[in-house]
């Protein structure tokens, strides 16, 4: 199924998702926005006329997504990091075996992808970069013994590593939401050779939340929620670096926040936690009713400029009924909500492009019932699918 609004960047099928100790990440400015004194100018606009007509809203630090390293699950590899950042190398001379314009690419056994189409020949150049020169010791492969996991394996291997910088909601709104983001796209694919480089590309989370009674919960996003008012949603928002800080015992503001405050693991932390932080806040759900998260796969926003979210699988310990009486009592952010849904498991798995329900569906929610059906993380877990690749992105026409 294929839908103008929204791409599936990369899934986990091959593993009915991936838990916590499957993620790493690596942070370093290099992964943060190329900036511009025109661009910031024009971000500064954009966030003045913004706040002007919605004085609710407000700036605050976001992880970025730059790209991501899935390890192979059938080899043992050499990991994938990042060398010092080269300006000249992100423009590399194609290497033997390399297919440009192909979203799937092999390099010592660790598939890379990047996060847009319309430049994948130039992204191709830029996480071949940034994989060159890798060292063999920062992310362990999933080796053959190890294929087989659950969530209370002994110190499970990581699998995927999200590339991540720093950006802020205010670029966001002055680049992926600028009424000259194809300008900006074409400035960063002549200047660095990356049509993402001048975007802020915040990396969203978002929960596919399935009750005992075997019904995922969508709500209805307020008219004064800056996207997608009125549309149907996943409960969902942002991992917070703010966050990240406040755990390691930093008190800093927002504008303060750099990558070298950061630690790996906290930031993972973060991503996990911060999509159930959601769900209680938006749902008005207790955290102890909530499942581990599932990371289903990373969906692409193409009404934002191919703005990335994460999307989780949560179960949850209560039935339907339970869910909607604390969701009307209204929780720390009942704001941003004004009616709760709920669907089926059977009908969701069916929704599709034809369906009528599928037109209520903001774009982010698009991304996470494409992704519960690709992934079937409450199917039982642990077990491979036997046809299923372990990474597999959408190809879409633009």
């Amino acid at each position: 199924m294929t839908d103008s609004e929204v791409s599936l960047l990369l899934h986990c099928a091959a593993w009915r998702g991936l838990l916590q100790a499957q993620v790493q990440v690596e942070l370093s400015e290099r992964f943060n926005r190329q900036t511009d004194p025109a661009v910031d100018r024009h971000i500064e606009e954009v966030w003045t006329e913004r706040v002007s007509k919605e004085p609710w809203l407000f700036n605050g630090s976001k992880f970025r997504l730059h790209s991501f390293c899935l390890s192979s699950s059938s080899v043992s590899h050499p990991a994938c990091t990042p060398p010092p950042h080269n300006p000249s190398s992100d423009r590399a001379e194609e290497q033997q075996g390399d297919t440009p314009h192909s979203r799937q690419r092999m390099e010592k056994s660790c598939i890379t992808h990047s996060l847009h189409d319309a430049a994948q020949s130039s992204l191709d150049r830029r996480s071949r970069a940034v994989n060159q020169v890798e060292s063999a010791d920062s992310v362990s492969a999933l080796s053959p013994a190890s294929s087989t996991f659950s969530k209370n394996a002994d110190d499970p291997e990581p699998l995927l590593t999200l590339r991540l910088g720093l950006t802020c909601y205010k670029d966001y709104l002055g680049t992926n939401w600028s009424c000259r983001v194809a300008e900006l796209r074409q400035r960063g694919e002549a200047e660095f050779g990356d049509a993402l480089a001048l975007l802020a590309q915040p990396l969203g989370v978002g929960g596919v939340l399935c009750t005992a009674d075997g019904q995922v919960v969508l709500i209805r996003r307020s008219q004064k929620v800056a996207e997608a008012g009125g549309l149907l949603d996943m409960p969902g928002g942002h991992p917070e670096p703010k966050v990240v800080c406040e755990r390691l015992g930093q008190a800093v503001c927002e504008e303060q926040i750099s990558v070298d405050m950061m630690q790996q693991r906290p930031v993972v932390s973060e991503l996990f936690s911060s999509v159930c932080a959601e769900i209680r806040d938006e749902v008005n759900i207790p955290l102890s009713s909530l499942g581990e998260p599932v990371l289903m796969g990373v969906a692409l926003n193409h009404t934002s400029a191919d703005r990335p979210s994460a999307e989780f699988y949560v179960s949850c310990s209560l039935t339907s009924d339970e869910v909607r009486k604390l969701y009307w009592k209204g929780g720390a952010e009942a704001h941003e909500s004004t009616d709760i849904v709920f669907l089926g498991r059977t009908e969701v798995l069916q929704l599709d492009i034809s369906s009528p329900l599928w037109a209520e569906l903001c774009p982010s929610a698009k991304g996470a019932v494409l992704l519960y059906q690709t992934v079937r993380p409450d199917s039982a877990r642990g077990q491979r699918q036997p046809d299923a690749q372990p990474i597999a992105s959408e190809k879409r026409s633009r």
